[in-house]
Order: C-alpha cells, then structure tokens, then sequence
C-alpha cells in the first residue's frame, strides 16, 4: 500500500513537472513568435511583400541590402550618433543626481525625509501626456525647442523618482557600521559618498544604467514633439520617417529596427550581471 502512494506521488511529480515544461515552452513560443516575425520581414525583399508572402514564411533570397539601406539610405547612423549622445550625457548625470538625492535621504541629517522621499516619488504618477502642452509653452518661450538641451532636461525630470526609488533602497541595505568607521578615519561625507557608497552600490547603479539607457534610447513622445529637425531626431522618431521616405517599406523598417537593438544589448549584456542584485537590493526595504 505504501509502495502504491509512493508510485503515485511520483506520478504526480512528473505529471506537475511535464504540464509546467509545457507551459513554459508555449511561453517561449509566444515571446518568440514577435522576434522571429521581426527578422523573417527584415530579410524580405519588396517583391516577397508583393507576392503576399506569409507573416511566418522565410523569403527565397535573403535581402541583406535593407540593411545596408536603413544603415545609409534611411539615415540611420545619424539617428543612432543622435539618441547616444543624448543617452551618453543624460545616463550618467541622471544617475549622478539621483544617488546624491538617495544619500543625502538615508545618510545626512535633514528634516522631513519621509515627505521629500514622497515629493520625489509623486513624479512617478506624472504621466508624459499630462505634460506635453506645459513643457511646449515653456520651451517655447526659452527657446529649447528643437533642441538637445531641452530634451535633455525633460529626460532628467521624468528619470529622477525612478532613480531615486532603487538607489533609496539599495543604500538603507548598507549598514550604517561603515558610515561609521569611514568618519573615524578621517572621510567626509563627499568622500564618505564617494568612496564607499557609490563602489558598494554598484549593482543597483548598474541596473539603473540598464533600465535609464533602455527608457531614453527607446523614448519617443517627448522627443516626436520637442525635435523636429530631421537632422536631431533620435531614433524612435527617426524609424517613423522611413514609412513616409521610403513608402512603407517593411523589411527596411524591421531592419532598422533590428540595427537599433544593437546598443541595449550591448548596454544590457554589459551590465547584467549585477542586474537582479540591484532590483532585490532596491525592493528590500
């Protein structure tokens, strides 16, 4: 009888075990399926779309020259230089201001903490929408529209309670034991901050590098309406324009489109290591 329930208990198991390996396997199908749809269109020629040929279907020849053209023609490059650059300067600074917020919140002795930890955090509930015909009238007047410095400002406000949040909770998981030993050896708080806090958080700083370039590389409502100079549009916007350029040309969109993945992955496979650890560290407390 015993041996009986054993048996069925481990039937069970495997039962439990194969319907969870079929769940995760319809799962990767469904996260598949968009990829696998994205190359199979971007190696397709004018005349595979002409032919109706299918979603799914691969093309008989592979049109390696959409890559060339999104590349050249569709002015990718430009749009790419574009969005590093601003990607390249916001990234940092951004980061550079939300962890001297987050210590200043967990490591100095100001009032109200609590309240300002909120204030920061109620920037979070700010939807872009909300705050388009605002930052429209402002920067009309000041003269930042169609500029870098005026989208780069917008992508600081928008980033900092986000920021904020991770590396908050990140630096209440440092034991206040160091804050203590780093004084009695004569650091600052600037050098306290920077020598030993900054290099003890590296994992949440790295997952904000991750997350921070993958928002402003992707972004594209606030730079369609602050950038209108073809020349300064980033990437987003950019690939918009190869529909009305290059009349809806589908494999050269997706190429473009699988050319502009290239920088996150490189962002993401740099820095992932320390992915999970930031995010759990953040969420701790």
């Amino acid at each position: 009888m015993r041996a009986k329930t054993i048996i069925q208990a481990q039937h069970t198991k495997q039962l439990r075990k194969t319907a969870l390996y079929l769940i995760l396997i319809a799962l990767v199908l469904v996260w598949a399926a968009p990829i696998y749809t994205l190359i199979a269109t971007a190696i397709k020629g004018k005349q595979d779309f002409y032919n109706n040929a299918s979603l799914f279907s691969l093309p008989a020849s592979v049109a390696w020259g959409n890559f060339a053209d999104a590349f050249i023609k569709g002015r990718l490059f430009a749009y790419m230089r574009n969005d590093l650059l601003i990607c390249c300067l916001k990234v940092p600074l951004g980061i550079l201001v939300e962890a001297l917020a987050a210590f200043a919140l967990t490591r100095l002795d100001i009032k109200h903490k609590t309240g300002l930890f909120v204030f920061f955090i109620i920037g979070m509930m700010l939807p872009f929408q909300a705050a388009l015909v605002p930052i429209n009238i402002v920067y009309s007047r000041l003269n930042l529209l169609n500029t870098y410095a005026g989208l780069f400002y917008v992508y600081i406000g928008f980033g900092i309670s986000y920021g904020i949040l991770v590396l908050r909770g990140f630096f209440r998981t440092i034991p206040k034991e160091m804050d203590e030993a780093a004084i009695i050896d004569g650091c600052t708080k600037l050098q306290l901050f920077w020598k030993i806090i900054i290099p003890v958080a590296k994992p949440a700083i790295a997952t904000l590098v991750i997350t921070d370039f993958l928002a402003t590389w992707n972004e594209y409502l606030l730079a369609m309406v602050i950038i209108n100079d073809n020349a300064k549009k980033t990437v987003p916007v950019g690939l918009m324009t190869f529909v009305g350029e290059h009349g809806t040309d589908y494999g050269l969109l997706c190429a473009g489109v699988l050319i502009s993945l290239l920088p996150v992955l490189a962002v993401y496979l740099l820095f992932q290591r320390h992915f999970v650890e930031g995010m759990a560290g953040a969420v701790k407390q």
